[in-house]
């Protein structure tokens, strides 16, 4: 399964997923700085089974409909790797549970206390 992480996502979230993904960064994809409508065109052309981000305006931003890919937000207090961590295996079950193409959020079990 390829999945591509937003530059919302820290890099080092990748070695998170199990080896059976095909995980890549919007930079290692040459992709940085590229405007959401036009990275979303992208991610569908190179087969990128989903989108992985942060950004929660994107569904608002964007017509999803006619992609083929889902779109993961992870929602969390901060985007530390250390928080969002614990949302992979989240990802990972919804992925494998293959669910209809369109926006997912994936968020923490417990509110952070402030």
């Amino acid at each position: 399964m390829k999945l591509l992480l937003d530059e919302s996502i820290p890099r080092k979230l990748s070695a998170s997923f199990p080896d059976s993904y095909f995980v890549r960064t919007v930079a290692e994809m040459g992709w940085r700085g590229t405007k959401n409508g036009k990275l979303l065109k992208l991610a569908a052309d190179q087969q990128f089974h989903a989108l992985i981000t942060a950004d929660r305006g994107i569904e608002h931003q964007q017509n999803l409909n006619s992609l083929p890919l889902h779109i993961i937000i992870l929602v969390s207090f901060r985007t530390r790797l250390e928080e969002l961590l614990p949302l992979v295996p989240k990802v990972i079950t919804l992925l494998e549970s293959d669910p209809e193409m369109g926006v997912h959020h994936i968020a923490a079990s417990v509110a952070r206390q402030q």
